[in-house]
């Protein structure tokens, strides 16, 4: 006999049935999402706001009652999913401001299964049973027949509103202040912090500085430089062409990787050791990932706070690297396979000026790999392309982003350049090394290209990781062993975040490695300083890392709101500054002083001045209207 007919008919409530069901989903969401769970933190801090929409329904749905109890359960299933995927990847909470970005999701679908552990799927169990019930009339009776649908009584439902109300006010209220999202999540509950921040941001007047009082003094002094007045290798590369290579999802502990004696990036390592090479550098992208690299890297400023800088600010006329190199008589491209409406970056080229993209209808379907042609193919492409560039008789400077070796790394075994031992096999972090490795292969080929044609020499050639590949929170505990080993330590979040730049100035510069700390927004400044371009009328928000060792570089997305890199360690906020956590950015590092509360208030006010000057920039329609 069916479960259903087993149990006495017009016996559950649906507030009850419900509330069991929500129950489990919550446990479900937390254990995912936080790092330490009190046994009775998700009842305290889910089940009142779950309460409160309940007596909503029992006060004014008297028809379909149990259709919008469903409607219910699933839009919080739907809230506690997203927050436990999203945090998978990103390691912070999701907002609203996360669903503007759903269209994405189709184009990075393998991504996003890859993430999916088996046991997220529990939590839509019930939604599948009820589905099935409802899918035939008969049954859907006896659904129906299975609740009690008399409305509770209105002196219950009144108490038991009042009271969750208060308790959810009471969870919200004092933790409004915490930097940590985590954190605030966690102390909030999950449903009333996501509650919160629409609340809060639909309320709340954003505090812009006037950008009159925002200047590159203001600017330096926050973050604790002093320009020199004859900095090193100021215009020694002058006239020289322009390469920046973006690789995709390019860590640094691949350098000088060695997998049983395998060497992982053969190519890197050479550069490494043969150019300009910094070892504790950063990256500074959010929630665009790739784009929000290019915007950093050529403009010198922060991403937005809670949206990819391609969707924040494309109709702005930003400031960049392409104008200024531009106003220096240099013809300037930027070249990537996958199409270019791929988080609007049609807009941000021509934000940020180039003179002109070419995007898979260049490239077209050749060798496609995950969104497009793969690295060797936009190499090969690229590189006949800055040939003729270089006939011209015109200097050049070409962004070229790379994209084979793009999460989840599940790349074709064809294209496979080393076999990997047995324990590196079918897993992520094994994926991941072999399609660094090809990735690695694909630059040698662009290289010797670009020698051949006698375009390496006269240039500049900046090379950095766009972004981390392996995320901590969406590594099994297989792939944290391997991690372990290949480190000799606990991964961890400084290990994260780090990506290498290497900087080749072919008669300009010795092999160096440098030990000061750098991050993406640095790299505008000192690729001016290089190609003797003055930043006198150009806010920027990064600094010339050949000529400075002090850094402060504020971080956003991937860790908490509040974190920031100084040159000896990354800091980690908690509910407050002190009691946030500091990690050492060389391993000898001691764990104490590190970070100061002063730099952490510097750090937060370098982003309100970036967040503040990019927002009230003119807006390039108007502009282009006007010409």
């Amino acid at each position: 006999m069916p479960a259903l007919n087993r149990i006495r008919l017009g016996n559950i409530k649906p507030f009850v049935f419900f509330t069991f069901i929500l129950i489990l989903k919550t446990y479900l969401a937390w254990i995912a999402i936080f790092e330490e769970m009190p046994p009775w933190g998700p009842l305290l801090k889910e089940l009142p706001f779950i309460w409160a929409l309940f007596c909503l329904i029992e006060w004014f749905s008297s028809k379909r009652k149990i259709a919008v109890y469903l409607t219910v359960n699933l839009i919080v299933t739907g809230i506690f999913f997203a927050a436990m995927m999203y945090h998978k990847y990103y390691g912070v909470m999701v907002t609203y401001h996360a669903l503007q970005q759903v269209n994405q999701v189709t184009a990075v679908s393998n991504s996003v299964f890859s993430l999916l552990a088996p046991y997220y799927l529990l939590i839509f169990l019930d939604i599948v049973v009820i589905g099935f019930w409802l899918f035939r009339k008969k049954r859907a009776e006896k659904l129906k027949a299975f609740f009690n649908l008399k409305s509770l009584r209105t002196g219950i439902v009144a108490t038991v509103f009042g009271v969750s109300v208060a308790l959810c006010i009471f969870n919200v209220w004092p933790n409004r202040a915490s930097m940590n999202e985590i954190k605030q999540a966690e102390q909030m509950g999950i449903l009333n912090y996501e509650t919160y921040v629409i609340f809060s941001n639909s309320s709340k007047k954003e505090d812009l500085v006037d950008k009159n009082e925002i200047n590159q003094t203001k600017i330096d002094q926050l973050k604790g430089v002093t320009p020199p007045a004859h900095p090193k290798y100021f215009g020694q590369a002058k006239g020289k062409n322009l390469i920046i290579i973006q690789m995709e999802s390019f860590q640094n502990f691949l350098i000088d990787l060695k997998i049983d004696g395998q060497e992982i990036t053969p190519v890197m390592n050479k550069l490494a050791k043969e150019n300009m090479y910094f070892k504790h550098f950063y990256q500074m992208v959010g929630q665009g990932n790739t784009s929000d690299a290019e915007f950093v890297v050529n403009t010198s400023f922060y991403i937005p706070y809670n949206e990819a800088a391609t969707q924040n600010y494309p109709d702005k006329e930003l400031p960049s690297l392409p104008k200024l190199m531009k106003s220096a008589g240099y013809d300037t491209a930027t070249f990537h396979t996958n199409v270019v409406d791929f988080w609007n970056r049609g807009e941000l080229y021509k934000a940020i000026g180039f003179d002109r993209y070419y995007d898979q209808e260049f490239f077209g379907q050749e060798d496609t790999v995950f969104f497009g042609p793969s690295d060797e193919v936009l190499y090969k492409k690229t590189a006949e392309e800055l040939d003729k560039m270089q006939q011209a008789g015109k200097p050049f400077y070409t962004q070229v982003i790379s994209m084979t070796a793009h999460h989840p790394f599940t790349m074709p075994h064809e294209k496979d350049r080393i076999t990997l031992p047995e324990r590196y096999q079918d897993n992520m972090v094994g994926d991941y090394i072999r399609s660094q490795n090809y990735a690695d292969y694909a630059l040698g080929q662009f290289i010797e290209d670009l020698k051949r044609r006698g375009i390496w020499d006269n240039s500049v050639v900046v090379i950095y990781g766009d972004h981390l590949g392996l995320p901590m929170y969406s590594l099994d505990k297989h792939g944290l062993e391997l991690m372990h080993e290949i480190y000799g330590r606990d991964y961890g979040y400084i290990d994260m975040i780090n990506i290498p730049l290497i900087i080749s100035a072919p008669g300009v510069s010795a092999p160096n490695t440098f030990e000061n700390v750098g991050g993406q927004v640095d790299i505008l400044p000192t690729v001016a300083n290089l190609m003797g371009i003055s930043l006198d009328q150009h806010l920027h928000f990064g600094q010339d890392i050949l000529n400075q060792t002090y850094n402060l570089l504020p971080q956003r997305y991937y860790l908490p709101s509040g974190s920031f890199l100084n040159d000896k360690a990354l800091f980690m906020p908690g509910v407050w500054y002190k009691d946030g956590t500091q990690y050492p950015v060389a391993e000898d590092g001691v764990s104490q002083a590190l970070t100061t509360e002063k730099e952490y208030n510097r750090a937060l006010e370098l982003l309100r001045l970036s967040d503040s000057y990019v927002q009230q920039l003119p807006d390039r329609v108007k502009a282009e209207e006007t010409e």
